[in-house]
């Protein structure tokens, strides 16, 4: 009778085998986190070289940060179902060299068509990973969410901050331009296929029939709770799209330069990175996530609040504040996928619906924003609808961070 090799292995070598598969499966979740904003976040400090290089206006221009929002609401909804016939693994491996190929498009051709081609496909490939990266945490570390949240933010937000940064001095020098900058992060995700390649053999056993078996029943958009979760993470997407777009534009109509401008959006997102890691675990620690709601939403009323006064001296101040609500809000958006849930693929259905109506509230948002500024002469209107967006932030989180599961009698 044959034996199989595994049964000849002795239990010390079977328990490094084991390690080493966790500490690759670490490792590209981590890889697959850091490709998530950098392609995005590249680009918006960039918009005028792209402008100036291919001759378009600044509208047309200025859709290359939005088509990958449209891409996200697009696809977040079908997800679950990809993975679900096709295996979680082996969908974020197609996503990952489908965001190769779409940076390559983007930055290897003069063509109009080739660089909107090129976002629109990196944008739904990012669409599967936000949706199933949640969904994942749920499936590998059920009694680590806060913890492998934290790392998945800080990764996330933390690469993308840093691509904001140093988009423009990388693309100064002549023998890279917009064109290399915009390419060089494709150089990330081919190690993230690299990283993330054993995962197709290492998880071969849970196939997409065993991982789907468990879902709840029903339709997860007639639910009370999976809407408070939703709204939740509308607003604080939109509450970030809209300060990361025209929170600078406000500052030099006050007066400030666009060089201090820019750095007060830089403080804001990087005080946001402490918070994504931090939440997360005391967040899983909580019964409920009340505590942290009412916090979050109080610092948003003060931070668009501030903006309010016309003195420049406190802009730091109210950047800040600003990064801290961001950071507790996003962390418990992330959270809300595996703590208002049972299994993993109950997750990921969760996170494609909060993501879809987020991210098209998200690439409203900043538009309605400037619609009110041209209408009414002034942002007091404009920064009004987001004093009442923190009211409601705080209405759907309270509902949102109950302890119950989405199903459950609310």
């Amino acid at each position: 009778m044959s034996t199989g090799n595994e049964l000849r292995l002795h239990p010390s070598q079977l328990e490094s085998a084991s390690r080493t598969q966790g500490s690759l499966l670490i490792l590209g979740f981590i890889f697959i986190a850091v490709n998530m904003r950098a392609p995005l976040t590249s680009v918006g400090p960039l918009i005028g070289s792209i402008r100036d290089s291919l001759g378009i206006s600044s509208t047309l221009a200025g859709s290359i940060t939005t088509l990958p929002l449209l891409a996200f609401a697009l696809l977040s909804p079908f997800a679950p179902a990809l993975a679900r016939r096709y295996g979680m693994e082996r969908v974020l491996l197609y996503a990952l060299i489908a965001l190769v190929l779409g940076t390559a498009l983007r930055s290897a051709t003069n063509g109009l068509g080739a660089l909107f081609g090129g976002t629109i496909l990196i944008g739904l490939a990012i669409a599967v990973c936000n949706v199933l990266l949640p969904s994942l945490i749920k499936r590998e570390y059920s009694h680590k969410i806060g913890m492998m949240t934290g790392i998945y933010s800080v990764s996330m937000n933390l690469c993308g901050a840093i691509a904001t940064g140093i988009s423009v001095p990388l693309a100064s020098h002549i023998w890279l331009g917009w064109r290399g900058v915009l390419g060089f992060w494709g150089i990330l995700a081919l190690i993230a296929i690299l990283i993330w390649l054993p995962q197709l053999h290492n998880r071969r056993a849970s196939s997409p029939a065993a991982s789907g078996a468990a879902i709840m029943q029903g339709n997860i958009w007639r639910s009370p709770l999976a809407w408070k979760v939703t709204l939740f993470m509308g607003l604080q997407s939109l509450f970030l799209y809209i300060t990361i777009n025209r929170l600078p534009e406000i500052l030099v109509e006050r007066g400030m330069s666009s060089s201090t401008a820019g750095w007060m959006l830089s403080l804001m997102q990087f005080a946001l990175l402490p918070c994504t890691f931090i939440v997360p675990i005391l967040a899983g620690r909580m019964k409920n996530q009340q505590p942290l709601v009412i916090v979050c939403a109080l610092l948003y009323l003060i931070g668009f609040g501030g903006l309010f006064f016309r003195n420049i001296s406190l802009v730091p101040l109210w950047a800040i504040i600003l990064g801290i609500a961001g950071g507790i809000s996003f962390s418990l958006a992330m959270m809300f996928f595996s703590l208002r849930t049972r299994h993993a693929q109950e997750a990921a259905r969760l996170s494609g619906m909060a993501q879809s109506v987020g991210y098209l509230l998200a690439a409203i948002g900043p538009v309605l924003f400037g619609m009110l500024h041209d209408m009414l002469g002034s942002w007091t209107s404009s920064l009004l609808m987001l004093v009442t967006a923190s009211v409601l932030i705080a209405v759907f989180g309270m509902g949102a961070s109950r302890n119950q599961y989405i199903g459950e009698t609310n």
